[in-house]
C-alpha cells in the first residue's frame, strides 16, 4: 500500500495544472505581473530624468533574475512553457519593454523641443502696431500749413515784384550821391512794408537834414518811380508853398488835403494797391494841417487808411544834424549805426516838440555832403543839360560854393541846392 499512494498522486500534478481553465491562468498572470511591475519600481526606483541607457540595463539584470529564479524551479519553468506559450492576453517579450523605451525618449525629445532658440543670423520682428487715424490727420494738417506757407512767400514776392524795388534800390544809389545809409534804410523800410498788402498802420517815414543835401530829389525819384508802376492817381505830391501858400487858407487847404487823401486811398483799396503821399516842406505847414495828418497817421482806423505810405520831408532838426556831423568829423562816426541811434536820441525830442505826428514816423537824417560829392552833382547835372563835362569847369563851379572845413575835409554848406544855377550860367 505505501509503495502505490506515491505512484497514484504523482500523474495528479500535471493534470490538476493542465486542467485549469484559460480564466485562471489569465488572473493568475495578472497578478504576476502587477507584482513584477511593483517589484520593479521599488527595486530600480527610476526617476523621469533617468537615461534609457539605465533603464534598459536594470531590465536586462531583472530578466536574468527571473531566468535563474526558473532554472531552480522546474515545475514553474514548465508551467510558464505550458501556459504562456499561447498567451492571447499579455505578454513578457522585451519587444513591449522597448516600445515603452521608444515613448520615454518621444516625450523627452518634445520636452526639449520646446525652447525656441533664434540664429544669430535671423532677423527678429517686432509685432505690428496698428495705425492710428490722428497720425493721418496730423500729416494732412502739416501739408496744409506747408501749402499756406509757400503761398504766402509767393505772394510777397509777387509784390516785391508789381512795386519792382530792385529797380527802384539801383536808381537811388546811382543818382543820390553821398546818403548811402540814408537810402539803404528807405529800401528796408519800403521792402518790409510792401511785402504785404495787411498792415495794422501806415508807413511814416521822415526826411530831416540841412538844406541841399538830397531829401526832395530822393523824393522826387521815389514819385517818378512809383508813377511808372502804377497809375499817376496812386502818387501824390504836395509842396506846402505850391498848395497852400496862404496861412488865411488854411482850413480850405485843410479839407482839400483831407479829400485828396481819403480820394486816393479808397480808390488804392479797390485795386489792391498802396498809394504814395510826399508831403515836401512840412516845417512851412500850419499847425492845423498837422494835425490834420495826424490822423491819418493813427493804427485806430479804416482798414484802407491803413495801407498807405507817407513820406515828410523838412529841415527840422538840420542844424543839429550839421553840428553832429562837424563834431566826429575826424572818426567818419556819421556812416556807423551806434552814432546814428545817437543822432535819433538828439533829433527826436526835437521833431516830437515840433508836433506830436513825429512820434509815430521813422526818422531818417541826412548828413553833409562832401566836395567830391559836390563834383559829382556838378557832373550830373551838366550831362542832364548836354553839356560837356570838361574837368576843368567842374573844378572851377564846385570852388565857387561854400564850405565847412574840418579835420581836413570840405563840406558843403548849401549842398547841392546851388549846382543846377551855377551850371546854367556856363
Amino acid at each position: 500500500m505505501d509503495g502505490s499512494q506515491p505512484r497514484t498522486e504523482a500523474p495528479m500534478a500535471p493534470k490538476r495544472i493542465s486542467l485549469l481553465s484559460s480564466p485562471v491562468r489569465a488572473v493568475i498572470r495578472l497578478r504576476r505581473k502587477v507584482q513584477f511591475l511593483k517589484k520593479s519600481r521599488l527595486h530600480l526606483n527610476l526617476p523621469r530624468e533617468q537615461s534609457p541607457e539605465l533603464v534598459q540595463t536594470r531590465f536586462l539584470q531583472r530578466q536574468i533574475s527571473l531566468s535563474r529564479t526558473n532554472l531552480c524551479n522546474p515545475s514553474m519553468s514548465l508551467f510558464n512553457e505550458a501556459t504562456f506559450a499561447n498567451s492571447q492576453y499579455f505578454t513578457f517579450d522585451t519587444s513591449v519593454d522597448q516600445s515603452m523605451m521608444n515613448k520615454y525618449k518621444r516625450k523627452k525629445t518634445r520636452r526639449k523641443s520646446r525652447v525656441v532658440l533664434y540664429p544669430e543670423s535671423s532677423k527678429k520682428y517686432l509685432p505690428t502696431e496698428q495705425k492710428s487715424k490722428a497720425k493721418r490727420c496730423l500729416l494732412l494738417l502739416i501739408g496744409i500749413i506747408c501749402f499756406q506757407i509757400l503761398n504766402a512767400i509767393e505772394n510777397l514776392d509777387d509784390n516785391l515784384q508789381k512795386y519792382d524795388l530792385d529797380g527802384l534800390e539801383k536808381t537811388l544809389h546811382r543818382e543820390v550821391f553821398g546818403q548811402k545809409v540814408a537810402v539803404d534804410r528807405i529800401m528796408e523800410l519800403l521792402k518790409d512794408y510792401l511785402a504785404t498788402h495787411i498792415h495794422n498802420k501806415p508807413l511814416v517815414i521822415s526826411f530831416n537834414g540841412p538844406p541841399g543835401v538830397g531829401k526832395s530829389h530822393v523824393g522826387w525819384l521815389l514819385a517818378k518811380h512809383f508813377r511808372s508802376v502804377m497809375d499817376n492817381d496812386f502818387v501824390l505830391q504836395y509842396f506846402v508853398m505850391h498848395h497852400c501858400p496862404n496861412k488865411e487858407a488854411t482850413p480850405a487847404c485843410q479839407s482839400d488835403l483831407s479829400e485828396k487823401i481819403s480820394e486816393m486811398v479808397t480808390r488804392a483799396e479797390i485795386e489792391e494797391k498802396i498809394p504814395l503821399f510826399i508831403l515836401d516842406e512840412v516845417e512851412l505847414m500850419s499847425p492845423v494841417l498837422l494835425d490834420t495828418l495826424s490822423k491819418f497817421f493813427q493804427p485806430n482806423q479804416n482798414n484802407e487808411f491803413l495801407n498807405a505810405i507817407y513820406i515828410l520831408i523838412s529841415n527840422v532838426g538840420g542844424s543839429e544834424i550839421t553840428t553832429f556831423a562837424l563834431q566826429n568829423v575826424s572818426s567818419d562816426l556819421l556812416h556807423q549805426q551806434r552814432k546814428i541811434e545817437e543822432l535819433l536820441y538828439i533829433i527826436q525830442p526835437i521833431l516830437t516838440h515840433f508836433h506830436p505826428l513825429w512820434k509815430s514816423a521813422d526818422i531818417i537824417p541826412f548828413g553833409l555832403l562832401e566836395k567830391s560829392h559836390v563834383i559829382n552833382c556838378i557832373l550830373e547835372e551838366m550831362m542832364r543839360e548836354g553839356l560837356y563835362p570838361d574837368q576843368s569847369h567842374i573844378e572851377n563851379l564846385a570852388s565857387q560854393l561854400s564850405y565847412y572845413t574840418t579835420g581836413g575835409r570840405e563840406y558843403a554848406i548849401t549842398g547841392c541846392k546851388q549846382v543846377g544855377a551855377k551850371v546854367n550860367l556856363l
